[in-house]
């Protein structure tokens, strides 16, 4: 489905965004912000653009199937964006980006620290000429500390930060060892932490007049989506391990290998469990003394669990979902990416978009998830050609004439 909400009211209409981010923290915040309506004008260098753009394959393909310039990976964070490409290395540039931040609400970037402060561009610099402006800084440690110089990657960011000491499979089992997350999610948490930053400073602004500077380090992100398995550890001063696709506190809570595939059976409760094993007719194991309730299962978990996969490989995928969910107990497959985009409730839902481009023709995207009512999430504009609107701002928004224009081209400050 093509999505197409102009004219439509917009939570962040008000709201203008520079971005000076690149690859994914930083963009999926501005991209965020754009959903919700704000204008994004996303700086790139002349003749290179965000890293990502060289991400691929795959690449988007035009009508006739041939692959276009634009990566995959550059269009999941970039839609609703406005390209205007500048060299922040030249003083013209340098003077563009501070006329730009005069008509900006937010300025978001992602440099090593200390590196914009040489271009007049750090904070300090800003709220000289926009007292009240909302500036947010993403790194990898954030702007103080003994790492603070330190390039950060979402790979290196995930094991330093723990998720991958309790994510793969037990040590003393086949494939054990420490895994990365499939996607980069701590990229992905800090944009989501960052946006929820950037919202609460502008509210604050609205209500005050005042602008604050925000410090996003993806290392805090990642220690604070520990969540329970960090509270843990305060609270008992144990060391969590991996659980592969188990669970530390409650069983059976964990993948199963059915006679055509794999399932997930979560069972949150005993009732639960109890229906589990008579829905796979083996009340026994119901009864049986040691695991009548979770604690004792977790206790007894390396006797019980080759138990119940004995009984899951008896029967099809499909007819475990069927049955289980029949009785109400929590199950589900474990689908490739293929399937889930074939998934019912995922077509239903919308999810999966396309929007018009003009190097593509169409590119196929998936719709942000935070669905209002009154000002949906949207994204009036594909995400953009490298430096696709960089006249188009210089001209409307700063009043650059057209000999001025052709001046900083020549110079290649644009």
């Amino acid at each position: 489905m093509t999505q197409a909400f102009s004219g439509m009211p917009k939570a962040l209409g008000h709201i203008r965004v520079l971005d000076l981010s690149r690859v994914l923290a930083g963009p999926w915040c501005s991209q965020n912000l754009a959903d919700l309506g704000a204008d994004v004008i996303k700086i790139e260098r002349p003749g290179v653009g965000d890293d990502t753009r060289a991400w691929g394959p795959p690449y988007a393909r035009d009508a006739d199937g041939n692959n276009t310039s634009e990566a995959a990976y550059f269009l999941t964070a970039n839609r609703g964006k406005r390209s205007v490409t500048v060299d922040i290395a030249t003083p013209e540039g340098q003077a563009l980006i501070r006329d730009l931040a005069r008509e900006a609400d937010v300025v978001l970037e992602n440099y090593k620290v200390g590196q914009l402060k040489r271009y007049g561009l750090d904070y300090a610099s800003l709220k000289e000429i926009k007292p009240d402006l909302v500036y947010c800084s993403v790194t990898g440690f954030g702007q103080d500390g003994p790492y603070a110089h330190r390039a950060g990657y979402d790979f290196l960011i995930q094991g330093m930060g723990g998720l991958m000491s309790v994510t793969g499979e037990r040590d003393d089992l086949p494939g054990g060892g420490p895994q990365k997350a499939g996607v980069a999610l701590t990229d992905l948490m800090t944009g989501m932490y960052a946006t929820v930053a950037v919202l609460a400073a502008l509210t604050h602004r609205d209500r005050t007049g005042q602008g604050q500077y925000i410090d996003m380090a993806l290392l805090d992100t990642q220690v604070a989506m520990l969540a329970n398995v960090g509270s843990n550890y305060l609270n008992s001063g144990k060391a969590p391990k991996r659980w592969g696709n188990a669970h530390a506190n409650i069983v059976p809570y964990q993948t199963f290998a059915c006679a055509d595939g794999h399932i997930i059976v979560a069972t949150g409760n005993d009732g639960q469990y109890q229906k589990f094993v008579e829905t796979g007719a083996r009340p026994d194991l119901g009864a049986d003394p040691r695991f009548t309730t979770n604690p004792l299962r977790v206790q007894h978990r390396d006797v019980l669990v080759p138990l119940l996969a004995e009984m899951v490989r008896t029967r099809t995928r499909d007819e475990w979902i069927a049955q289980l969910e029949a009785v109400g107990v929590p199950c589900g497959p474990i689908n490739d990416v293929g399937e889930v985009f074939e998934n019912e409730q995922v077509k239903a839902r919308g999810v999966a978009i396309e929007m018009d481009h003009p190097a593509a023709g169409k590119v196929k995207l998936v719709r942000s998830p935070m669905r209002m009512s009154l000002t949906p999430a949207q994204a009036d504009l594909p995400p953009p050609m490298l430096g696709q609107h960089t006249d188009e701002v210089l001209l409307d928004l700063l009043g650059r004439s057209e000999e001025e224009i052709a001046a900083l081209r020549a110079k290649g400050a644009i």
